[in-house]
């Protein structure tokens, strides 16, 4: 691997075993969510920040909240890494209520959801982006309405938070959508990737590359077409870098965390190493272009569109805790 690589790979690798012991009770894959989180901006974990910043959430949110649900350790390490953490905590508190009273359904995903509003965006827009929100994720159902669902709305709320028209942004996802669609079984996960694409502002040319990027990590035996991995391919088809490269980055990236304590075969399935190899060459490469041909605005829409895969990801392992726990119970 290049240096820079490593570096990225070496501080995701530390950041996870240095959250095993303060916080053994959660769950492996949120562990490693919140690792990379720091790895996104270049700092080794804090876990006495986490731990304060959770504590500060208990204090301001009542027993029940969906601000203390699965996904509240992930939200607790975004929040650990803001400066004014109450004041994003309480927009945050505020986005989500606005979502709620147009009838966002309560979820992990809803949390996620308003934080990307609240960071992204001003208080005084955020009625008006929550309105936003609401007109994207309406016509997304009349749409897909068997695909749509509480699981579309962090990508809704970013999409809420781009210039993008509403009408231009929709054709543009259903044209995606339909060259897609036949090459991929994940259904729900292609609409995903549409969103993304749109988003990021994919070109004219983004489906082919994305389907070449597809058929690159085929032919080394990774496969990237399902649930947890295909919005990777997204991403990746928004990068300006050669498909070869990255294959291969992510390749060596995945051969070197295999070895590493914690991510052996009994630890993480390989489409989780694949997300996680991927989202460590995607950052790394953000970082090396933003001063090349990566403009400001792009590098900054694609580390949110990191993020916002990330806290997908968390709320989609909440989702599956809180199955799991009710299916035992029953």
């Amino acid at each position: 691997m290049q240096p820079e690589q490593m570096a990225k790979a070496e501080l995701f690798v530390s950041n996870t075993l240095i959250l095993k012991k303060p916080f053994k009770w959660q769950h492996p894959i949120m562990r490693r969510l919140a690792a990379l989180l720091y790895v996104v901006e270049n700092k080794s974990i804090d876990p006495e920040a986490i731990q304060q910043t959770n504590d500060l959430m208990k204090q301001h949110t009542k027993r029940f909240s969906a601000f203390r649900g699965p996904s509240s350790f992930h939200f607790a390490a975004m929040l650990s890494l803001t400066t004014d953490q109450l004041a994003r905590l309480q927009h945050t508190i505020q986005v989500h209520d606005l979502l709620k009273e147009i009838k966002f359904r309560n979820s992990d995903y809803l949390v996620m959801a308003a934080y990307q509003i609240a960071a992204q965006g001003q208080p005084e827009q955020f009625q008006h982006t929550v309105k936003r929100a609401k007109l994207f994720y309406d016509r997304m159902k009349k749409e897909h309405p068997f695909l749509t669902g509480h699981d579309d709305y962090i990508f809704t709320a970013m999409l809420a938070l781009s210039d993008l028209e509403l009408d231009t942004a929709i054709t543009h996802m259903e044209q995606l959508y339909r060259e897609l669609k036949p090459h991929f079984s994940a259904k729900n996960s292609v609409q995903t990737l549409t969103q993304i694409l749109v988003i990021g502002d994919g070109g004219s040319e983004v489906s082919e590359r994305l389907l070449a990027l597809s058929e690159a990590f085929r032919s080394k035996n990774h496969r990237m077409d399902k649930t947890y991995t295909l919005p990777s391919l997204a991403l990746f088809a928004l990068l300006p870098v050669e498909i070869n490269l990255l294959v291969d980055q992510v390749v060596e990236t995945y051969d070197w965390l295999r070895t590493q304590e914690g991510f052996g075969a009994w630890s993480i399935n390989k489409q989780e190493l694949l997300l996680f190899s991927s989202a460590l060459t995607a950052i790394q490469h953000v970082e090396s272009l933003q001063n090349e041909i990566l403009t400001t605005s792009m590098s900054t829409t694609i580390t949110n569109i990191i993020i916002a895969q990330q806290a997908a990801m968390t709320a989609a392992a909440a989702a599956a805790a809180a199955t799991a726990v009710s299916s035992t119970q029953s």
